[in-house]
């Protein structure tokens, strides 16, 4: 192969006098793989520049036990060690397609290259640049990817509990609304006075206004299932045993309906029992769709609040408790599976802060996010959430009773792209890109930690 033709079609090297293109093909080598064939591994050393000559090198990072694709490497792209570069170890696995050539040149001649070869350290700078920026790029890409699937997931787990109730209930409504013909039939025939009508009456929506009030203990309320089971057996009314369990819902009892049977006749006491019954399981039905469905409008809420969707992006004066309460909303499933008992600590007179809404969101939700992981798989797990003012400064505080962080990388959190987490685990947003937000608002982020007591203080003027 004419490693120097190469070399001089690559666009990066168009204006590199030829010279020096001529050393660089000389003091390099060329390395050929196979298709399928690995060309490093992750986390082997990375010594030497990169020239692919030919073919393809496509990089795999392992995901949840998946090789997932992440970039691609195609002919005339520069990648391995640069000058300047501070890459230690390949963070990816790299593997061929089709016949592949690699041009490589040994680290060991960066410094005749910076010495004698500017053009060429020019372009290698260029790439160098040009790497990071992309890699920052497709980092914050995939931060804003893992959190929305987070909060999807977590949203999606929220939902599903009230939306089932309603489609249940909804499917118990349209059952139980399908016998009013017949009940009606009987109803109809019924004879008695306006006083008795308005004594019902005034009987069952007595039992609705008070419904959901008081409760009653397991215990109490089954025997009053069997007390009224009992009366209705008595007295002949058809599947006694399915209207008892509604009547004991809303505390009706056996002087209730003997009260009822003593202003009806004989012949009406069925009907009017059977009408008690269908008001009240229709108030029931009622009653939880209507629950349900505020549970999802207040989801709903609590999603366009913490996105901000419907905002401008610039700062606004606003309370930071609300950005805070629907950011517990998002990860309300996480809080539940982990089993923590939350503190909310907040200050009733805090002033309101001029910020970024959505950008601060995203720093509760990182912080809290990363406090509730710490505490994964422990018992008594407690966070708690604190605000309050100091002088001109609203501080936030997060604070765990987890392991703690280590003292040896307490340092590095704030460092761009430092993770103690697995692959696939946590936002991806990074403490990083959370000291940024900070610092546009002008505030500082503090730490604390040791075992069993770790704190985040988030510090802004208002």
């Amino acid at each position: 192969m004419d490693v120097l033709s190469v070399l001089k079609e690559i666009q990066e090297f168009k204006n590199v006098p030829e010279q020096q293109l001529v050393w660089l093909a000389e003091n390099g080598t060329v390395d050929f793989f196979k298709d399928g064939q690995k060309a490093f591994k992750k986390g082997m050393p990375v010594t030497d520049l990169r020239i692919i000559l030919n073919g393809e090198i496509n990089l795999y990072i392992e995901q949840q036990g998946n090789l997932r694709p992440i970039a691609s490497f195609l002919k005339g792209d520069i990648t391995g060690k640069l000058p300047f570069s501070r890459l230690k170890t390949s963070p990816a696995e790299g593997i061929a397609t089709g016949e592949t050539a690699v041009f490589c040149l040994s680290e060991a001649h960066f410094p005749e290259m910076i010495r004698s070869h500017h053009a060429l350290i020019e372009v290698f700078v260029h790439v160098m640049t040009d790497r990071v920026r992309d890699m920052t790029k497709a980092q914050q890409q995939n931060d804003k990817m893992m959190a929305l699937g987070k909060l999807s997931a977590g949203l999606a787990h929220e939902l599903n509990n009230p939306s089932a109730a309603v489609v249940r209930s909804a499917h118990e409504l349209k059952k139980h609304l399908s016998n009013i013909p017949n009940n009606f039939k009987r109803v109809i025939k019924i004879r008695t006075s306006d006083d008795v009508v308005e004594k019902v009456n005034d009987l069952v929506f007595s039992k609705i206004e008070k419904y959901g009030k008081t409760a009653l203990s397991m215990m109490q309320r089954t025997e009053l299932e069997d007390q009224l089971t009992d009366w209705l057996d008595v007295n002949g009314i058809d599947k006694g045993y399915e209207m008892a369990e509604m009547f004991a819902e809303f505390r009706m009892y056996p002087d209730d309906l003997d009260l009822v049977k003593s202003w009806l006749r004989e012949e009406d006491k069925a009907p009017v029992i059977g009408w008690l019954h269908q008001v009240l399981t229709t108030e029931r039905l009622v009653g939880e769709i209507e629950e349900a469905a505020n549970r999802i409008n207040k989801l709903v809420s609590s999603v366009k609040g913490y996105t901000h969707m419907d905002q401008a992006p610039e700062k606004q004066l606003t309370d930071i408790h609300i950005g805070i309460r629907n950011t517990l909303v998002m990860l309300n499933h996480k809080l539940k599976k982990t089993n923590i008992k939350l503190v909310e600590n907040y200050q009733a007179d805090l002033p309101q802060a001029k910020i970024f809404i959505s950008e601060m969101n995203q720093v509760w939700t990182n912080i809290i996010d990363n406090a509730i992981d710490a505490m994964e798989g422990r018992a008594t797990n407690v966070l708690e959430i604190k605000t309050e003012r100091k002088d001109n400064f609203i501080n936030v505080s997060v604070i765990d009773n987890g392991p703690g962080i280590p003292q040896e990388i307490q340092g590095l959190i704030f460092d761009p792209f430092f993770t103690t987490k697995a692959i696939g685990k946590g936002t991806g947003l990074g403490l990083e890109v959370v000291n940024q937000i900070i610092n546009q608002h002008n505030g500082k982020i503090y730490l604390t930690s040791e075992p069993g007591r770790t704190e985040f203080v988030i510090c802004f003027p208002f």
